[in-house]
């Protein structure tokens, strides 16, 4: 049976900056993982391009700094690339999901090309020297997961 969620992003304060609904896929006892279509604006950021519906697997963890959304392009599901936000450790119910977006992105390509994204917005946050050094670990995990899948030429995020 499959169960609807609502997803909260907030911002690094924990005021809500967005919501939407998703369907969860499978869960266990610190992660989410869900589906969920894009009803955001459409826009080309050079590295993708956003399209109203493309589908999302969202990846959330009750006990990592960041979530995974694996991009699927609305017209013909292929992947488009793995968008990665670095955030405090999401808190997960039954009934929804809560993220605290801490700005920093990094985007991994189909291919396995990485970018970091928005490092000034992330330095213009008020933040302790314990939060920025705990963001930038979790950009480095993100690096060396990405990095051994590409190796293993299996691009998937691992729960």
């Amino acid at each position: 049976m499959e169960t609807q969620i609502t997803v909260y992003k907030l911002d690094h304060t924990g005021r809500e900056k967005w919501h939407y609904s998703g369907m969860v896929l499978d869960r266990g006892e610190n992660w989410l993982r869900l589906e969920a279509r894009f009803n955001g604006p459409e826009a080309d950021d050079g590295y993708i391009v956003w399209r109203h519906g493309d589908r999302f697997v969202e990846y959330f963890y009750s006990e990592r700094w960041y979530n995974i959304f694996e991009i699927h392009d609305v017209n013909d599901d292929a992947i488009k690339g793995w968008y990665c936000n670095v955030t405090y450790p999401a808190t997960i119910t039954d009934q929804s999901v809560q993220w605290r977006d801490l700005a920093l992105d990094v985007w991994i390509g189909p291919t396995g090309e990485l970018r970091i994204l928005d490092e000034d917005e992330f330095q213009g946050l008020s933040l302790d020297v314990a939060t920025r050094t705990r963001a930038f670990q979790a950009v480095e995990e993100i690096r060396e997961h990405f990095a051994l899948l590409t190796r293993s030429r299996y691009l998937k995020p691992v729960l």
